[in-house]
């Protein structure tokens, strides 16, 4: 399995015949797509889901399939059978690899804001991307996509929520909001110069590889 890290919260893992692009938003190169199988969308906030986008792809890609919630579905009419409306507890396949939903609400960023949906895909039982939430499995995972910069989440947060997961290495994403100081921050601190959390912390760079075995 090798995972490609593109802008913000988008990654692109390849697994055997399988080609998955999750959240490709606004800060993502839409090139992202090009070749995929499927697109897996967490939540319908346009650092992670940009409709003309995925139409385009999916227009110039015939047998591109897209999951993702039924906000983020209905904003995707007209592409029929092409897209697959899941949820937290739902199982599926793409070609020959394995993904779990889980979840179902966003963080809260203030009392105010109104929530919306947002679910995590678990793939191969060994990857997870959270989307923007701090969803715990019952199990624990060799790679967590760590969203380390966000409206809705401090470092004490992140720290706590690598400790309970356990995930054996933690991927940083979500990092466009940070300045490039602000990203050796939370670095820092998710990493070996904070109190500790347990997992190996490792920032990519855009277009930056990591064989995950």
């Amino acid at each position: 399995m090798r995972l490609t890290k593109f802008g913000h919260a988008c990654v692109r893992i390849e697994h055997a015949d399988a080609t998955v692009v999750i959240d490709p938003g606004v800060f993502t190169a839409p090139e992202a797509i090009d070749g995929a199988d499927a697109v897996l969308i967490t939540h319908e906030h346009f650092d992670h889901f940009v409709e003309d986008r995925l139409r385009a792809a999916a227009e110039a890609d015939p047998g591109l399939r897209i999951w993702t919630n039924r906000s983020v579905a209905d904003q995707l009419s007209g592409l029929g059978a092409r897209v697959t409306v899941v949820g937290d507890g739902d199982a599926f396949d793409i070609n020959g690899l394995g993904v779990s939903v889980h979840g179902e609400w966003h963080a809260v960023i203030h009392p105010d804001i109104p929530r919306v949906h947002n679910i995590g895909f678990l793939l191969d039982g060994r990857v997870f991307h959270p989307g923007d939430a701090l969803t715990v499995l019952d199990r624990s995972v060799e790679t967590l996509l760590l969203p380390i910069g966000a409206p809705w989440s401090k470092a004490g947060e992140l720290i706590d929520y690598v400790r309970e997961f356990k995930p054996r290495r933690a991927l940083a994403v979500h990092e466009a909001v940070l300045s490039e100081p602000g990203q050796m921050v939370y670095g820092r601190l998710l990493g070996e110069g904070g109190p500790g959390t347990g997992a190996e912390l490792r920032q990519l760079a855009a277009g930056e590889q990591v064989d995950l075995g």
